[in-house]
């Protein structure tokens, strides 16, 4: 492969480079042109398979910290504050305080007994994200990377998106459990800023107001305006065919395509308040406008880092903080997608990291808990009013039928078209399984699903 060329910069060199950034999409702080170019670089010669398949994008709602099973999609009257309630599917019921989910439950699957082997949050992230268990040795491909690299790219919006990621400075880690470690730079996330209160910032996309687009529209007056304040005076020789990724970059930049879909106030005000006016509302409608512009994976974060990790006042926080926002925006992202023909062709997966533990502590919290635990999924021809597998009494343990990550994320591949036998050489020269299951095996598909 041919050497793209040292990433070591100076000062003034990663000033010019950052004028041309998108969000955070380079692992090292790359230019958008770089990874324009890295991905030329990668890309196989050989022609795509043909891929029998409905489903085009995922988006994943993520609940880092980990929700309650029991409080959540798999009801225990003896052991939850919560009642269970029916839902639109005959003999699938969930917590009561899913209301409006319940309504859509014919176009979403449970899966109550999920199995991990991790128990801390970092580790738990990392396990779910790519199926194997952290080491000192490898670093491995997250499973939105994959999907990225194994679709390719649908126009000109970027196809991987992190809605938004961390930015505290205990939880940026957490970004890196995104990227697509070997596969390259050009498949990792391109991250949105967390701005707390104000929402998420996409202003990366946003050319600065000394710069309006008619300057740039000409290719020669771009070039002028970037080198007049960054040019080093010595260029390296491998940078010399930056040109023409320069130039998508730019594209991307100046997209009216790319500047819409992340406009929220192209959005009305109804629609808006249908998701709910917080973050995590936002973040799945924004996720929702991105996968219909073109995106592959999109992953609506809009939660604060690590909530759903309730130590202490489980319940009050379950009924009064996280589960409301979580059953407005997913109970209106399925109706929204069902209107818009796009159910059919967009996965949705809705989990955290792990469940929790089938008992209260003495702060009336529940704590870590990988042993069982639940999710929901729906979209991308995956078959909705299902349950798969199911939980003991005290939605502790597995009574039937035990999922792994492996499987999970088999049958996402599945569903997208992707080959979920398929193995990737590390650079270490280890064989890495795209769906890897517990005891290094590889993942099969939920049949009662795909």
């Amino acid at each position: 492969m041919k050497k793209v060329g040292c990433l070591t910069c100076t000062e003034e060199e990663l000033g010019r480079r950052d004028f041309l950034r998108v969000g955070s999409v380079g692992a090292l702080g790359l230019s958008l042109s770089q990874i324009l170019q890295w991905e030329s670089l990668m890309a196989s010669s050989a022609a795509p398979a043909v891929r029998a398949k409905k489903a085009e994008a995922c988006i994943l709602l993520w609940l880092g910290g980990g929700p309650s099973q029991m409080d959540t999609w798999d009801p225990k009257p003896t052991n939850s504050a919560f009642k269970p309630i029916a839902t639109n599917v005959d003999g699938i019921q969930v917590s009561e305080i899913l209301p409006l989910t319940a309504r859509h439950m014919d176009k979403l699957s449970i899966v109550r007994s999920m199995h991990t082997e991790e128990n801390n949050h970092p580790q738990g992230h990392h396990y779910v994200l790519t199926g194997h268990r952290p080491n000192a040795v490898d670093k491995f491909p997250s499973f939105p990377s994959i999907i990225t690299k194994e679709l390719g790219p649908r126009g000109e919006v970027p196809p991987h998106v992190l809605c938004p990621g961390w930015d505290s400075a205990d939880a940026k880690r957490y970004n890196d459990l995104f990227r697509s470690a070997f596969l390259g730079a050009a498949y990792d996330p391109m991250i949105l800023a967390d701005r707390g209160e104000k929402g998420i910032d996409v202003t990366d996309l946003v050319l600065p107001q000394s710069f309006p687009v008619e300057s740039l529209e000409n290719r020669s007056s771009f070039l002028k305006i970037v080198d007049r304040h960054y040019r080093q005076k010595v260029e390296l020789a491998e940078f010399s065919n930056m040109d023409g990724f320069r130039e998508q970059a730019l594209q991307m930049i100046l997209s009216p395509a790319v500047r819409d879909a992340f406009d929220l106030s192209r959005e009305p005000e109804k629609m808006k308040e249908a998701y709910g006016k917080h973050k995590f509302g936002q973040s799945v409608l924004l996720a929702r406008r991105l996968v219909e512009a073109g995106s592959r994976f999109v992953t609506a974060n809009g939660y604060s880092h690590n909530v759903w990790d309730t130590h202490g006042d489980n319940d009050a926080k379950h009924r009064d903080e996280l589960v409301p926002p979580l059953d407005r925006a997913l109970s209106t992202l399925m109706e929204d997608l069902h209107q818009r023909g796009l159910l059919e062709t967009t996965v949705v997966l809705v989990m955290g990291e792990f469940g929790r533990t089938p008992h209260l502590n003495p702060n009336n919290g529940r704590d870590h808990w990988p042993e069982c635990w639940s999710l929901a999924l729906g979209g991308g021809g995956i078959r909705g009013g299902q349950v798969v597998g199911a939980s003991d009494e005290r939605g502790g343990y597995v009574a039937e039928r035990m999922v792994t990550m492996g499987d999970l994320h088999a049958t996402i591949y599945k569903a997208l078209g992707i080959d979920w036998n398929k193995e990737l050489m590390s650079p270490t020269g280890r064989p890495v399984k795209i769906a890897n299951s517990i005891d290094d095996l590889t993942g099969v598909p939920l049949k009662e699903l795909v």
